[in-house]
């Protein structure tokens, strides 16, 4: 008997709403829809870090949808359409700082799902992501003014740190694994 199973990395998330969300790694198909969403997805700080502000241009599109296995996973939240023709709710990465045992995180979500709990869920997939690559600590920077984020976050065990180099606004949230 055929099972319906989903690749690695693939899920279905239904919202409260009744809305499913399919979870998935993000494909270079995905460089068109993700750009016209871009500046829909998260504050202009977080965007930022994907490589545009309120747009994403061709080049930062193409580089994002196509990560590097070894050491970053980009996950997408979209309609469960085929890559290319879904549209992108939220968009998740983390991606393993050179030289280190750490990985950078960055959630971007569109206003019509925050709160919803695919923030969370996102957030679960990268953590499991980087206790799957032994790594030893996972963080990112969330401005401060994003206080479901960072309930978010405490709730999930990460804590606020005052290293340097944290940009002002942005307080930097970081789960030892």
């Amino acid at each position: 008997m055929p099972r319906n199973r989903l690749p690695p990395w693939h899920e279905e998330f239904v919202l409260p709403n009744r809305r499913a969300i399919l979870i998935r790694p993000i494909r270079p198909e995905d460089a068109s829809p993700l750009q016209g969403v871009f500046g829909m997805l998260g504050p202009a700080e977080l965007r930022a870090g994907f490589g545009g502000g309120d747009s994403l241009d061709d080049a930062a599109a193409a580089q994002l949808s196509r990560p590097d296995p070894k050491t970053e996973l980009v996950l997408v939240g979209a309609e469960p359409l085929p890559p290319g023709e879904a549209m992108i709710a939220g968009l998740a990465r983390a991606r393993i700082v050179p030289g280190t045992r750490q990985a950078e995180y960055a959630i971007l979500l569109g206003n019509y799902v925050a709160g919803l709990g695919l923030g969370r869920h996102l957030m679960q997939k990268l953590v499991k992501w980087s206790r799957g690559r032994s790594l030893d600590r996972l963080y990112g920077d969330t401005p401060d003014s994003n206080g479901p984020m960072l309930d978010l976050a405490a709730s999930m065990g990460f804590r606020p740190s005052l290293e340097s180099g944290v940009p002002p606004g942005l307080t930097r949230l970081v789960l030892d694994l």
